[in-house]
């Protein structure tokens, strides 16, 4: 019997990494800033709610504002609210396809694939919380 590769055989998980890293980071600095976390929250809170747009197309866009600005941290955690919000891989790649138009080379070659991806990861495993 051959032995496995272990090395080889792990999957990459950006998305779910980039959160994991910067999960205890974000932990340590809201304990030093409180009110600012919680002013922050809020309006994360209530801009992504559902309203005349629907929750999921606000998350649309905010994934293409992440790539946009190139902020890796922001498209995991916005792919991650695309994916919850019940949005498809077509509906993501459109509004990536908008940032190419909007932002050029970076954005259609590097950023926007990178979300799509972390979009899929997300999707894939249901969105469970991680």
């Amino acid at each position: 019997m051959g032995s496995v590769d272990h090395e080889h055989t792990h999957v990459q998980r950006p998305g779910h990494e980039r959160l994991a890293a910067l999960r205890e980071p974000t932990k340590r600095l809201r304990k030093l800033i409180p009110d600012v976390f919680d002013g922050f929250l809020t309006v994360s809170r209530t801009s992504l709610a559902d309203g005349e747009l629907a929750g999921k197309h606000k998350e649309l866009i905010a994934l293409a504002l992440s790539v946009s600005q190139h902020c890796e941290g922001c498209i995991a955690y916005h792919a991650r609210g695309a994916a919850r919000r019940g949005a498809t891989a077509q509906e993501v790649a459109e509004a990536l396809g908008v940032t190419a138009l909007m932002n050029g080379g970076p954005a259609a070659s590097e950023y926007a694939p990178r979300a799509l991806e972390i979009f899929r990861e997300f999707a894939d495993d249901g969105a469970r919380r991680s």
